[in-house]
């Protein structure tokens, strides 16, 4: 039996208006509302998007190129170092010691007096020479010699000495502790530095021979 939803009159079946209040009979109206369709859901073993993997696939394939020219370039290297190595012939007689390479020969002496004849400089009167920090070494023609003094006279004075030597000095610094002169021509780049030493000085002179200077 059916009612009518404004004033709740029996309806006669299939009557569209209430024959009591004239509303409609609200079939339609009365009918619950469609409860939407929920989306099937994704099979089993669905393949997931490609966009993800492709990227994925990409970035991995970059860094396993980057990975393998890391290896291939230790590799390169090692191999280098190994060949040089196994042609290298070493000489040594008492603190000259000369080593031949594939890319030259390297000579090299911690003799202090032979690396006070190697500077070709002038050394200040008096001054003795020092073994430690005494080195002389030629490599693919530019030779180098470095080596160490002391004297009893003041900074002043060898600061002063130097720089009568090398009027043309490229730099000169000099204050109550440290003078320091460079001088660099064709030839040879030459680099004193004194310091105090109580009531003397030390001095280490450094001389850079150039390719075909001699």
């Amino acid at each position: 039996m059916a009612f009518c939803n404004s004033c709740g009159a029996t309806l006669t079946p299939g009557t569209k208006f209430c024959s009591k209040c004239g509303a409609s009979s609200g079939a339609a109206a009365g009918a619950p509302a469609a409860t939407p369709t929920a989306p099937p859901p994704m099979a089993a073993g669905a393949p997931p998007a490609k966009g993800g993997s492709s990227a994925l696939k990409i970035i991995l394939i970059v860094v396993a190129v980057i990975v393998g020219i890391g290896i291939l370039g230790v590799a390169s290297v090692g191999f280098f170092a190994y060949r040089v190595a196994k042609s290298a012939h070493v000489h040594q007689e008492g603190d000259h010691v000369k080593v031949e390479t594939p890319f030259g020969n390297v000579e090299s002496s911690k003799d202090p007096e032979q690396a006070a004849k190697d500077l070709g400089i002038d050394i200040y009167p008096g001054a003795e020479v020092q073994r430690n920090g005494a080195t002389s070494a030629t490599f693919m023609g530019v030779h180098t010699a470095t080596a160490m003094f002391e004297s009893t006279d003041s900074l002043d004075k060898v600061c002063a000495f130097y720089k009568s030597k090398f009027p043309n000095a490229m730099s000169t610094t000099a204050d109550q502790n440290v003078c320091t002169i460079v001088s660099n021509d064709h030839k040879n780049m030459v680099t004193v530095k004194i310091e105090s030493n109580g009531d003397g000085s030390k001095f280490q002179i450094t001389n850079v021979t150039k390719p075909g200077s001699n």
